[in-house]
C-alpha cells in the first residue's frame, strides 16, 4: 500500500489534482476538506449559531463528534464516484455553498474537532491496505490540512501544493490572475489567517516536496505530482503489488512467479594454471576424433575428409584427477601452399606454446615421408612427446604399431580414437609428460568470463576482428570462405579486462542443403550462440547486404543474447556507400534499430577500440531489472495515456507486470484480455524509452486472468 498526502492553501488546486491522481494510479481518493465542511453543515443543522461571538466549541466538538460516531456520514473514495451523504441525503453540492464556506474555517479552527476528524480520517486511509477495499489494497490520495504533518506523517509522499496569492484568488473565483479584485485577494488572506491558527502549510515540514504550482497549468501540475509518486512506488515492497491480483484466478505457478526475485549471479572467476598438451599429426589421422574421445563429446568437427579442421582449437580437458589444456590443430604438411601452408603455421605455433606434444600417425597407412618430417619438426620444438598410432583395433595392433619406434618418439601407443581402445594407457602417459614439465603454460577457462560469439555468414571478418583484438595470428584467415570449421576459444584482454571470445564457423541457414564438415560446423556456431552471452553479429558492408546476413542476426536475437552488430569494413566504402547502409539500417534493420552499433575495419584496426564500450552497454542491458513498484508504476501512466483499443466490445486492461528475470529481460503482464501484438510491440517501445535496454532483446509475455467467480469488491 502506498499513501500520498498532499496539503497547500485554499485554492492551488488540491482537490482536483489529488482526484485525478488517484484515477491515474487506481487508488483511492479522501477529501478531508470535504469532511471539514461537511461537519460545518452539520454543526449548522444542529442549531449551533458558527456566528456567535461566544461560540460555545465545546459543543460543536461534542457535535462533530456525533456525527463521526453515530453513523450519520458516509463518504465516498472513489475518485471516478464522489459523493457524501448526511443521513443518507448527498450532500455534495450543499457543502460547496457559500454559507458553509463562510463557516468552515470556524470549526476546523477549533482543536478538539480537528482531533475527531485527524481520527476519522486515519480510519479511512488505513482501511485502503484491505484487499477488499476500494483501491484493492493499493493505496489512497488523501488532500486536506495537516495531511503531511498530523495525519499522515508516514506516507510514502507527503507534498505541499503552494502558489503565489494572487494566482489562488483567481483561481477561487474563475478570473484570470491579472484581473483578481482586492476582495478576492483579501477572502484568500483571510482564509489564510484563519487556518494558520491551527495548522501550518505555508512552509513544507521536513520530508515534504513543495510544488509551485503558480506557473503551471492543471496538466502540468498533474503530471509533477505523477512523476514524484512513481519514483517513490520504486520504494514501496514488490509483495503489495501482488494485491492488484488478489481478486483473479491465479495458479501456483502465478504465484511463484509474481514472488520469485529472479535475480542472477555471475559464477566467480577462477583461472586455474595448467598444462597444455598439443595434439598434431598430418592430415586425416584421426586427431580430432582423438580429440572427442578424450574430452568425452563431440566438440571438434570430425570428417573423413583431410583438412577439415584449420585452427588450433583449445579445449579443458581432465583426465584421472588432472586438468589440462588440450589443442586440436590443423593436418601438419610440409611444402604446403596457400592455405595449407596457414594451417601448418597454426600447427607448429600450436607446439611452441605447448608443454607436451601428443604425436598422433595412422596405423593403417603406416610410416610416411610426412611423418618423418614432423619428428624433425618436433624435435627442434625440445617438447616432450607421447607417440599415438590411431586406428588400430585388430589382435595385431602392437605389432602394427612396432613399426612406429623407428620415429625415435619412444614407445608407440596403439589406439582407436573411434573406439577407445587404448586411450586410456595413452592418456596416462600425457599426463605423466605434463607433470614432468617445467611449467605450465595454460589456464582452464574462467567460468565467470563475459562470453562473446562472433556470428556473421562466410568471410565476413569474424578471425579477422579476432586476431586483431588478440594481437595476434589466432585463427587462420584466408580468402576463401568457409576457412574457420570448429568454435574458438579465445581470451581476449580489452581495456584491462578479460573476454572469452569464441569465433565460429560461418552461418548457412539452410542446413539441409549443406553437407559434411559444413553441416557440422554450422551446429557448433549454433551450440556456440546459445553457449554465449553476447554476439557480435559481422556484416561486410563492402559487399551487398544479404538475406543471409539478416538470418544469422535473427539467429542470435532469436536465441535471446545481447547484440552488437559490426559493420566490418567501413574503411571501403565511399560517401555513396555509406548513405546506402544509412538507409538500409532504417528499412532492413528495423527489428533490431536498438542494438549496438559499430563501424569499423577488422583488418587495419580502425575503430575496433569503440567495441568494448558498445559490449558494455549491451550486456548491462541485458542484465538489467526494473524494480516492480517502477515498472507498474509506468505501465500504469502509459495505459492511462494509450489504453488498449476495443477488442470483441471489451477493452482489455493490464492487472500487474512483473520482470521474471534477466539476461535476456523477460516480462508478464497479467491482463483481463488478450493483447494485440501491435499493443505489444507499443509497450516495447515505450519500455525502451523509458529505460533503456539498448543492446538487449525484451521478451513479453500477457497471461490472461479472469476475476474468480462470486467474489466482488
Amino acid at each position: 500500500m502506498i499513501t500520498v498526502a498532499i496539503d497547500g492553501p485554499a485554492g492551488v488546486g488540491k482537490s482536483s489534482t489529488s482526484k485525478a491522481l488517484a484515477r491515474h494510479f487506481d487508488l483511492a481518493y479522501l477529501d478531508t476538506g470535504a469532511m471539514y465542511r461537511t461537519s460545518a453543515l452539520w454543526c449548522m443543522e444542529q442549531g449551533i449559531d458558527l456566528d456567535a461571538t461566544d461560540l460555545d466549541e465545546q459543543s460543536v466538538v461534542e457535535a462533530v463528534g456525533a456525527l463521526f460516531t453515530e453513523g450519520h456520514f458516509e463518504i465516498s473514495v472513489n475518485p471516478d464516484d464522489f459523493w457524501i451523504q448526511l443521513d443518507g441525503r448527498d450532500v455534495v453540492e450543499e457543502i460547496r455553498s457559500a454559507e458553509v464556506s463562510s463557516h468552515v474555517s470556524v470549526v476546523s479552527s477549533i482543536q478538539g474537532v480537528r482531533h475527531v476528524l485527524i481520527a476519522a480520517q486515519r480510519a479511512y486511509i488505513a482501511a485502503e491496505a484491505d484487499p477488499d477495499s476500494q483501491s484493492d489494497g493499493r493505496g489512497v490520495v488523501a488532500e486536506g490540512r495537516d495531511i503531511t504533518t498530523v495525519v499522515a506523517p508516514d506516507a510514502e509522499v507527503r507534498i505541499l501544493l503552494t502558489a503565489r496569492e494572487e494566482v489562488r484568488a483567481a483561481r477561487r473565483s474563475g478570473q484570470d490572475a491579472s484581473k483578481t479584485s482586492a476582495a478576492g485577494k483579501d477572502d484568500v488572506a483571510a482564509r489564510d489567517r484563519v487556518d494558520s491558527k491551527v495548522t501550518s502549510f505555508t512552509e513544507p515540514a521536513e520530508g515534504v516536496i513543495e510544488v509551485d504550482n503558480s506557473d503551471m497549468t492543471f496538466d502540468q501540475t498533474l503530471q509533477t505530482l505523477v512523476g514524484i509518486v512513481e519514483q517513490a512506488l520504486v520504494d514501496v515492497d514488490d509483495e503489495n503489488y501482488s494485491q492488484y491480483l488478489d481478486d483473479y484466478e491465479l495458479d501456483e505457478d502465478d504465484r511463484a512467479l509474481i514472488e520469485a526475485e529472479g535475480q542472477h549471479s555471475n559464477e566467480p572467476l577462477s583461472p586455474k594454471s595448467v598444462g597444455v598438451l598439443a595434439v598434431v599429426g598430418r592430415p586425416n589421422v584421426g586427431k580430432s576424433t582423438l580429440v572427442n574421445r578424450i574430452l568425452g563429446r563431440r566438440a571438434a568437427v570430425v570428417e573423413d575428409t583431410p583438412g577439415v579442421t584449420r585452427d588450433r582449437v583449445s579445449y579443458d580437458a581432465e583426465w584421472s584427477g588432472t586438468d589440462f589444456k588440450i589443442v586440436d590443430t590443423g593436418g601438419w604438411e610440409a611444402d604446403a601452399q596457400g592455405i595449407g601452408s596457414a594451417i601448418a603455421d597454426q600447427a607448429q605455433l600450436a607446439v611452441t606454446l605447448a608443454d607436451a606434444v601428443m604425436f598422433v600417425v595412422d596405423g593403417q597407412v603406416g610410416l610416411t615421408d610426412m611423418d618423418t618430417r614432423l619428428v624433425t619438426m618436433l624435435r627442434q620444438a625440445g617438447k616432450p612427446v607421447v607417440l599415438a598410432v590411431n586406428k588400430l583395433d585388430s589382435r595385431n595392433a602392437d605389432y602394427t604399431a612396432a613399426e612406429f619406434w623407428k620415429l625415435g618418439m619412444g614407445e608407440p601407443y596403439p589406439i582407436s580414437a573411434m573406439h577407445g581402445r587404448g586411450v586410456g594407457d595413452l592418456l596416462d602417459a600425457a599426463v605423466d609428460q605434463l607433470k614432468k614439465a617445467e611449467k605450465t603454460s595454460g589456464f582452464l577457462t574462467p567460468s565467470g568470463l563475459p562470453r562473446v560469439a562472433l556470428v556473421g555468414r562466410p568471410n565476413v571478418g569474424k578471425s579477422s576482428l579476432l586476431n586483431q583484438l588478440a594481437g595476434q595470428e589466432r585463427a587462420v584467415v584466408n580468402d576463401l570462405a568457409g576457412t574457420t570449421r570448429d568454435p574458438i576459444d579465445e581470451i581476449i584482454e580489452i581495456g584491462d579486462e578479460d573476454w572469452l571470445f569464441i569465433d565460429t564457423a560461418g552461418i548457412k541457414r539452410r542446413l539441409h542443403k549443406i553437407s559434411g564438415a559444413e553441416y557440422y560446423s554450422s551446429l557448433r556456431t549454433q551450440a556456440a550462440i546459445e553457449r554465449s552471452e553476447l554476439a557480435l553479429v559481422l556484416f561486410d558492408v563492402s559487399q551487398p547486404i544479404a538475406d543471409q546476413d539478416l538470418k544469422v542476426m535473427s539467429q542470435a536475437v532469436d536465441a535471446g543474447r545481447a547484440v552488437v552488430l559490426v559493420f566490418n569494413k567501413w574503411d571501403l566504402l565511399d560517401d555513396f556507400g555509406r548513405q546506402r547502409l544509412e538507409r538500409l539500417w532504417q528499412t532492413e534493420f528495423d527489428r533490431v534499430t536498438w542494438a549496438e552499433r559499430v563501424n569499423l575495419s577488422a583488418k587495419t584496426g580502425w575503430h575496433t577500440n569503440r567495441l568494448s564500450q558498445a559490449m558494455h552497454t549491451a550486456l548491462e542491458s541485458w542484465d538489467q531489472r526494473i524494480p516492480t513498484g517502477k515498472l507498474n508504476a509506468f505501465l500504469g501512466t502509459v495505459q492511462a495515456a494509450h489504453p488498449h483499443p476495443l477488442r470483441g466490445g471489451k477493452q482489455p486492461r493490464i492487472l500487474f507486470a512483473t520482470q521474471a528475470s534477466t539476461r535476456p529481460p523477460r516480462f508478464v503482464i497479467f491482463a483481463t484480455g488478450f493483447l494485440e501484438a501491435s499493443y505489444r510491440r507499443f509497450l516495447e517501445r515505450r519500455l525502451r524509452e523509458e529505460f533503456g535496454f539498448q543492446g538487449t532483446p525484451i521478451q513479453l509475455s500477457v497471461h490472461i486472468r479472469e476475476k474468480n467467480k462470486g467474489k466482488s469488491k
